[in-house]
């Protein structure tokens, strides 16, 4: 009984003429049920028996056309849902009207009863459907026969819309079976959802006689963090492995069993979701033709993911990278906004030039940058040239061409640095505060905040394929600690920045606290199913040159404003002696040669201590 139940291995004729016999007799035998019920099983007056072969005889042919012309032929009898009944019921429906009609205006018809047309009416749908539904149990309850013993216990943790969706396509799967639903809400505590019992919180899951659950899907799209951190360490604790759905947008999409996926730390960093007001977003860059530095890169290609979305005009996407520039140029094809690609080094003037003269851009994200700490240490005056000269060239252009807002991505490494990468990042904020206090018709703008997760070169990703290769986990330090936040809430918190700032607009994310990172590293060792000390070892090596224990987002001396999202803030306008200082690092910059100067870490040092604020 394993194979299709609906089909009896019969050729299609052959389950053609099966089907009209077994309609045929739900017809006659509903017909047959409506006469005695209507005359209480008793014998049928002498006056009604003609009809059986007169009328209904032609009732019940035109019916079985009926079922033909909605597909009851066709389709697969043990297949039977809420559509099918439709069709059934849309199907038998103007017979019967036809028929309430045909009462009141054919003789032959106006000694019918009109109970019996209305009854045989629903008992003949209600005949068919509980026919078709008899082959849809018969199906289910042979494929769980033959496939019981290799399904998946299955816990799901969320009770509400998405934990439901979620159950009902897991019990049509053959390798899943939900056996369980764990809620935190009390009032759900003791109810069913699709025949599944309701549990409290996951943490009553020892309280019950569930033993055979071997994995937890957590369908909670809105919780927080906090929440999920508690749930996964539980889970762990309990040997059951643990997976999730990722968002609303993909449930919605309808693909609940192929939206599931194994948790990521960014699941459970305990950073609440950031509404991004995109209303106003949109408004500001609808129908604008944007440019993006570094659109290759962590940022850079998360703020064209965003932005895409924003009805813009134009996007053109610049980067060094010819990889890099090929990934995210794919990646946005057929979005149906207009795409340029420029594989170019904006540091080269006349090249930045011609890229002005060509697009005219209105916005322009500056996301271009090296990064990585200890690889610059070696690298002074790589790191000089892309991200001091660099920044100076696209700003100056940005000036010459009348950009409307100009936004420099910057990094908490520029918060008192120790690094060539953070001098270097700090000296690109003076540059475009700097230029923010000539007199221009662009809006300079600097946007400073911590480490993003999964970028490249960050630990996430080093970590996860140390993970995966049976480590050990470096980690510099025991003490060191970082800021997180996610790439997506980063670009999302940029782009907001970028609408509400003014020319001279210095803004600072929220990060929340700083993280330990040998926390991060024992969370991604326990979502990895592993125990730390048995499976895998963390190792601490100690830090490099240029790094920090902990990172800072701003200056002692740099006052902190309040601004319209609760999630960005803003630092308050420098004084006028400090703008004089400013305009002489343009003049300065402006006028480096890398010929004529030796680019070494005391020539960056000096640069800001004769340029930045008096008490950097």
């Amino acid at each position: 009984m394993q194979r299709e139940l609906s089909q009896f291995t019969l050729s299609k004729n052959q389950r053609a003429i099966l089907l009209a016999f077994i309609y045929v007799d739900i017809f006659v035998f509903s017909t047959w049920l409506a006469y005695n019920l209507r005359f209480d099983f008793g014998v049928l007056p002498a006056e009604h028996q003609p009809h059986m072969r007169t009328i209904w005889s032609w009732v019940w042919l035109v019916k079985l056309g009926a079922l033909w012309a909605t597909g009851q032929f066709s389709s697969l009898l043990s297949y039977f849902s809420l559509p099918d009944l439709q069709r059934i019921t849309v199907g038998q429906l103007p017979i019967t009207l036809a028929l309430i009609i045909g009462w009141y205006c054919v003789d032959a018809l106006h000694y019918m009863s009109r109970s019996v047309i209305i009854m045989d009416a629903m008992i003949s749908v209600a005949g068919i459907a509980a026919m078709r539904l008899m082959f849809r149990v018969l199906r289910l309850r042979t494929e769980e026969d033959s496939t019981a013993a290799n399904k998946i216990h299955v816990a799901i943790v969320g009770a509400g819309g998405a934990g439901a969706a979620l159950a009902r396509e897991l019990q049509s799967n053959s390798k899943y079976d939900p056996v369980a639903f764990f809620d935190d809400s009390e009032a759900k505590r003791g109810t069913q959802v699709h025949g599944i019992n309701v549990y409290g919180s996951i943490e009553s899951l020892i309280d019950h006689d569930l033993q055979g659950v071997t994995e937890a899907i957590i369908a909670m799209p809105s919780a927080n963090g906090k929440r999920i951190q508690e749930i996964v360490h539980f889970l762990n604790d309990e040997g059951i492995q643990c997976r999730t759905i990722p968002s609303v947008n993909q449930l919605a999409s309808g693909e609940m069993i192929a939206s599931i996926r194994p948790l990521e730390i960014e699941d459970i960093l305990g950073r609440d979701p950031v509404d991004l007001e995109c209303g106003e977003v949109s408004a500001v860059y609808s129908g604008r033709t944007i440019l993006i530095s570094g659109a290759g890169g962590s940022i850079g290609s998360e703020l064209c993911r965003q932005i895409i979305n924003l009805e813009i005009d134009r996007l053109v996407l610049v980067d060094i990278c010819e990889y890099n520039l090929f990934r995210i140029r794919t990646e946005l094809d057929g979005t149906g906004v207009a795409l340029h690609s420029e594989l170019i080094d904006i540091g080269e003037e006349s090249r930045v030039r011609q890229l002005m003269k060509r697009h005219q851009p209105d916005v322009i994200f500056h996301a271009a940058a090296f990064k990585h700490v200890d690889l610059l240490e070696s690298q002074v005056e790589a790191a000089i040239q892309n991200n001091i000269k660099s920044t100076n060239c696209l700003a100056k252009a940005a000036e010459d061409f009348n950009v409307g807002r100009f936004v420099l991505i910057s990094t908490d490494k520029a918060v008192n640095p120790t690094s060539v990468m953070g001098e270097s990042k700090r000296a690109a904020e003076l540059l475009v505060e700097a230029y923010a206090q000539r007199e221009n018709a662009v809006k300079f703008m600097s946007v400073r905040f911590g480490n993003v997760l999964g970028s490249s070169g960050s630990v996430v990703p080093i970590f996860d394929e140390q993970i995966k290769t049976g480590g050990p986990v470096t980690v510099r330090d025991k003490r060191m600690t970082r800021f997180f936040m996610s790439i997506p809430e980063a670009a999302g918190l940029v782009l907001r920045s970028a609408a509400m700032g003014v020319n001279g607009d210095r803004f600072i994310l929220d990060m929340g606290k700083p993280m330990k990172i040998c926390d991060l590293a024992e969370q991604m060792i326990s979502l990895a199913g592993m125990t730390l000390g048995k499976e895998i070892d963390i190792q601490y090596t100690g830090m490099l040159t240029g790094e920090k224990l902990h990172e800072e987002l701003i200056y002692p001396d740099e006052i902190m404003e309040d601004t319209s999202h609760s999630k960005i803030r803003k630092i308050k306008c420098s004084e006028p002696n400090e703008q004089q200082s400013l305009q002489s690092l343009i003049t300065t910059i402006n006028s480096w040669n890398a010929g004529s100067h030796t680019c070494n870490r005391a020539w960056l040092h000096n640069l800001l201590k004769e340029h930045s604020l008096p008490s950097n």
